[in-house]
């Protein structure tokens, strides 16, 4: 029996296993010119990918984790970092949190940034962190190769989103966009509302970006939530949370040390600015802000052959002229088999003699019996 339930067990662990859907390999064993050297360090744990942030990258939907050092000929080595999630959305926060403002924008991948001898990128739901030993003039080249390799998701995990759509380009300073999901990001991107405000629970996303103005940098903070009846509530908590303590409600969380504070909601979006900026440029920024549905068709709204009218009306002359030629190839066959027939068996099968018998008043018979007198005198008559 001991020996019956190990077997059992092997089994079982050998089918959950098996059944276990395993993920495709990060990086490409050569791309480039560069060429894999040893073999590829490959982790679940987002500690391996980084020890400081582990918890962020949990919380941006962290899968796997692969690493390897690349050569070329020449002696020149590439180490790449690459660390997958489970949407796109997912990498691009993350690709946003590491991004720095000092970095140049690069066109590698999905959106790309380069620092000196670094270079970071997203692809789909891949974040690539490169560090190149010596940089060349077909560096950025080899790294856009190297994207084009690496496996995309499938279906709505590949869709980017549009929240980040709605920040004003007005003022933007340059790389300081981030996107949040959870309480741990928007600790560490400074936002100027706590977690308990935004509430998470109630799935919101969050974008925030720097913006200049004459007193300084402002922070320009949206917040998503599902639905404008869920903004609407949340817009509620927080202007409660931002009046004097003395006129707070009890059990609301308030909002210290900001400086000047101005919101306004635009359909399920909560805009936020905060930081030295006067009524009249804040209301120019909040008013830059505005929510547009977008409609997504769940029916195709492309013309296929069966709803194309053109298509329908050759169908039907197609259809009059097959009939057409059946009635003419049956009429062809019925009067040559009946011409066959006649010949092969003359007065046997058509025309024959008892077939054709009718009734004949014979008119011309008896006319030809009628006395002419009879005949003239009706004719004088007439």
């Amino acid at each position: 029996m001991r020996h019956f339930w190990l077997i059992f067990g092997f089994l079982a662990a050998v089918v959950a296993a098996a059944a276990e859907p395993r993920s495709l390999p990060i990086l490409p064993k050569q791309a480039g010119g560069w060429q894999i050297s040893g073999t590829a360090q490959v982790s679940k744990d987002p500690a391996t990918a980084d020890p400081t942030n582990a918890a962020l990258l949990r919380e941006y939907g962290f899968t796997d984790f692969e690493s390897a050092v690349y050569t070329r000929e020449d002696g020149r080595k590439l180490t790449l970092k690459a660390a997958r999630f489970q949407d796109a959305s997912g990498a691009y926060g993350a690709f946003t949190f590491y991004k720095t403002p000092e970095m140049l924008t690069e066109k590698i991948g999905d959106q790309g940034s380069s620092l000196n001898q670094r270079v970071l990128f997203y692809v789909g739901n891949i974040v690539v962190d490169a560090v190149f030993d010596k940089l060349t003039a077909m560096s950025a080249a080899e790294l856009r190769e190297l994207a084009g390799l690496l496996p995309r998701p499938a279906g709505s995990a590949r869709s980017l989103p549009s929240l980040p759509t709605y920040m004003p380009h007005q003022s933007y300073v340059k790389n300081s966009a981030k996107y949040v999901v959870g309480p741990i990001g928007l600790e560490k991107v400074g936002a100027p509302l706590p977690a308990s405000l935004v509430d998470f629970s109630s799935g919101p996303e969050v974008v925030l970006g720097k913006y200049n103005t004459s007193a300084g940098e402002v922070t320009l903070m949206l917040i998503s939530y599902p639905t404008p009846q869920i903004a609407a509530e949340r817009l509620k908590q927080i202007d409660a949370a931002h009046q004097p303590s003395t006129q707070q409600q009890p059990g609301i969380a308030s909002i210290v040390d900001i400086g000047p504070f101005f919101d306004k909601r635009t359909g399920p979006i909560v805009a936020i600015a905060a930081g030295p900026l006067s009524q009249s440029e804040a209301q120019s920024l909040l008013g830059a802000v505005n929510y547009d549905a977008d409609v997504t068709w769940n029916e195709n709204t492309y013309v296929t052959k069966k709803d194309n009218l053109a298509n329908l009306l050759v169908n039907i002359i197609l259809l009059c002229g097959i009939l057409v030629g059946l009635a003419l190839v049956a009429g062809v066959a019925f009067g040559g088999i009946r011409i066959l027939v006649k010949r092969l068996f003359p007065d046997r099968v058509f025309d024959r003699p008892e077939g054709m018998e009718f009734i004949a008043l014979h008119l011309s018979e008896k006319l030809s019996q009628t006395p002419d007198s009879k005949v003239s005198s009706s004719i004088k008559a007439g």
